[in-house]
């Protein structure tokens, strides 16, 4: 552990993370500076009174070159050129979560992934906490990691730590040492901060580093990281499992159980949440907490009254025999393909003829591969509307990869407008549509502050479409 002294620390960045860092510094007796390209940044009030050095509206660059250690927020890439600079100069980077792990006494689950990460953070934590375990939830959700120290509920009484952890936080992580790690799953993300697939890869797989066990996902082959044999490991995955893992039986009725090995925990109908990536999720939940020591009768408790996160497969209203639903946290074309496919596989089976999907994409592209979607497109939806500021361009890798006539497309620049057409589409007496789905597989900041905005925006003309229903 770094041991504190006259060196200058350097918080880079005053978002949540960074206002965190910077208190939690300054409170211990550390000579702290902040600096951040924002030249008002809104938490700037919130700052320990200790904290003299404010250097806003730049990344100060000379600053940076008079610290002893650097800390950097999640949003600030390790190539802005002035951070570049200081690492070349041999300064040591590092993030909030270097900072906790170092003074953090509990046990930590640490849980990465391209998608269902903040779902099976959450899901771990209840699980953690209905059997009793003072834990702290934290890391890229909700609560910075540090704050959780500084709970005076938690803090020293803290027993576990639920660590959800983005590619951005693990790139300046060092041998995070958690009690259990996995990487959920991986499909292109980032590659504008990363460069390439690699690059992003080899961010989140720091996650494993000192890690006591693993957690890999049997049908995601980018999830296992090389470590020795001889750590402890569970696997999950869509399949029966072998025997001591966990994964899906399937009976002659179509009937689906979560099971461990040969022994059946509980059915799939007996979860609120629905879709095979949700049984995923809960599998994967499973297998971290019986690595972190839960007891297996407690989690199945938990799982039965898990209804799901916010704007991640989110049932919102059922209006006129239509079911809609609620992914505005699908950002990545990986997440859309998991809602897509548990979602479409759920409805493909119905005997009224309603049998497809309504799917609402778009918005800030990131320099991903659309192509990817056309297969699972071709197989679950009828209708297709595009919108926001790269609607043209996942347009034109959807032909490309060659999407089906079957799938009718329509642009619609904003979300609103898109409801509309929905609405219309889905009227119609020939209407194969069972559910419309909003799993944009883009950012969301051409038209919305964040994905939750944009998703609340959703449901309100839910609601609205609700209220104008005839009676």
């Amino acid at each position: 552990m770094i041991q504190k002294g006259s060196g200058l620390q350097v918080v880079i960045g005053l978002g949540q993370s960074g206002l965190a860092t910077a208190n939690y510094l300054a409170k211990r007796g550390y000579r702290v500076a902040v600096t951040d390209a924002n030249a008002a940044p809104g938490l700037a009030a919130q700052l320990d009174s200790r904290i003299e050095i404010r250097a806003f509206g730049a990344i100060d660059a000379d600053l940076l070159l008079k610290a002893e250690r650097i800390v950097i927020s999640p949003g600030v890439a390790l190539t802005t050129p002035a951070v570049a600079k200081a690492k070349q100069a041999g300064i040591a980077i590092v993030s909030d979560i270097q900072l906790f792990k170092e003074a953090c006494r509990a046990p930590i689950v640490a849980i990465t992934g391209s998608n269902a990460k903040s779902t099976v953070t959450t899901l771990v934590g209840q699980m953690a906490k209905d059997a009793g375990i003072n834990v702290g939830v934290g890391g890229n959700i909700g609560v910075p990691a540090l704050s959780l120290l500084e709970d005076e509920q938690l803090g020293e009484q803290m027993q576990l730590a639920v660590l959800e952890l983005s590619s951005f936080q693990l790139e300046t992580v060092t041998n995070l040492g958690a009690k259990v790690a996995t990487v959920l799953n991986m499909s292109p993300d980032h590659l504008d901060r990363h460069g390439d697939m690699l690059g992003y890869h080899q961010a989140k797989h720091r996650i494993f580093q000192g890690a006591e066990s693993i957690v890999i996902n049997r049908d995601d082959a980018l999830s296992r990281p090389l470590v020795a044999d001889d750590i402890p490991r569970l696997s999950v995955g869509s399949n029966a499992p072998d025997l001591g893992e966990f994964g899906l039986i399937t009976e002659g009725d179509g009937s689906i159980y979560l099971a461990k090995g040969t022994h059946k925990l509980i059915g799939a109908d007996q979860l609120k949440v629905k879709g095979k990536h949700n049984l995923l999720n809960a599998l994967s939940a499973l297998a971290l907490g019986e690595l972190a020591g839960i007891e297996m009768p407690s989690m199945l408790k938990t799982l039965q009254e898990f209804s799901g996160l916010p704007h991640r497969c989110q049932f919102v209203d059922n209006v006129a025999g239509v079911e809609y639903f609620n992914d505005s946290k699908g950002t990545n074309v990986g997440s859309t393909l998991a809602a897509i496919s548990g979602l479409g596989s759920v409805y493909s089976s119905r005997s009224d003829g309603k049998t497809k999907l309504l799917l609402i994409l778009g918005g800030q592209g990131k320099g991903q591969q659309f192509g990817e979607l056309v297969p699972l497109l071709n197989q679950y939806v009828s209708q297709l509307i595009l919108i926001g500021e790269d609607a043209g361009i996942i347009d034109e890798h959807l032909q490309q990869a060659q999407l089906s006539e079957t799938v009718e497309r329509h642009h619609c620049d904003t979300l609103e407008q898109a409801m509309t057409k929905a609405q219309s589409l889905t009227a119609s007496s020939l209407s194969q549509v069972a559910a419309v789905l909003l799993s944009p597989a883009c950012a969301s900041f051409d038209q919305y502050i964040g994905y939750s905005q944009r998703g609340e925006h959703f449901c309100q003309l839910v609601a609205q479409l609700a209220d104008n229903e005839p009676s």
